[in-house]
Formats: C-alpha cells, structure tokens, sequence
C-alpha cells in the first residue's frame, strides 16, 4: 500500500508515547584553559550545564536557541540599588536553569554585593534520573564582575 496524505488512521494504531529524557553525555570543557578534552555524564555534565548556561549571554550566539544563555552580564557595570539586584538576579538565573529536565527548582538566592563585584549563590534540585533515583541540592557560588561571571565553587548540601 503506497503512503498518501489522504491515508486515515484508526485511533487505535496511534499510541501515545511519554517522553524520556535523554542522556546527558557531552564534551567536557575546560573553562580555564578553553580546551575541549573527553566526556562527563551524569551530575558532571549538569554542573557544567548550570556554569556554563550562567556563563553565556542570552541571545548573543546564534548557535543557541533563545532559551539558552543568561541576562546577568546585562547587569554588571550598571549602577543598581540592592533591593533591584535581589528583586532580578533569582530571576534571571532561574530563568537560565529551570528550562533544562534535569533541573527542578532553583532556590535560597543570597546576593552579596562588595563594591564592583556581586557575589551570587544559590541551591539547585536536579534529577539525576539516569544515577540518581533522588534529587540532589548543591549550593553554587558565582562572582559578578564588570569582567565577566566565574565560577568561585560548589558544595553538595
């Protein structure tokens, strides 16, 4: 039988599919040497999805699609009250995250601003689905600077 758009299905050969995640193998990049070198899987690949999507400013790249990247570059340099940062960073690095299915909520923001630098930490609970059964929290500590944003570390909670 020759396929045709005109061609009916029953309801019943259409079956619905629940969609799986996949896996979160990539290339493991190097942000101090900018070199790209193996693979990491698992929660390795999510720490480096968490940097590296903080790192990247929204809408600059063609390469990425609109949801990835982040707006927190947008701030620096800019002569903003407290209250605004605290009311904006959650936000915009919530937004940066909370797209990917390995994450599940980002929390507890604490916004430490000591004069041109801002330093920024916060809980991620991911669903490691392909290790870990249970979620994990780590609390991640970025410095925002006229600069650039770095990685200043991480802890498991």
């Amino acid at each position: 039988m020759a396929l045709s758009p005109l061609e009916t299905f029953d309801d019943e050969t259409i079956e619905e599919v629940e969609a799986q995640p996949g896996p979160s193998r990539t290339y493991k990049l190097n942000s101090e040497t900018n070199e790209i070198g193996g693979f990491i899987d698992g929660e390795a690949a999510l720490r480096q999805f968490i940097e590296k999507a903080i790192r990247t400013a929204r809408f600059r790249f063609l390469i990425y699609d609109d949801d990835y990247g982040c707006e927190l570059e947008e701030l620096l340099g800019e002569d903003i009250t407290q209250e605004l940062l605290e009311m904006e960073i959650p936000d915009i690095i919530t937004d940066a995250l909370i797209y990917d299915d390995r994450i599940n909520d980002v929390t507890n923001f604490a916004i430490d601003r000591q004069g041109d630098a801002v330093y920024i930490s916060f809980d991620v609970d991911a669903n490691l689905a392909d290790e870990q059964p249970v979620s994990s929290i780590t609390r991640y500590t970025f410095g925002a600077f006229i600069h650039g944003i770095i990685l200043l570390g991480e802890e498991a909670a």
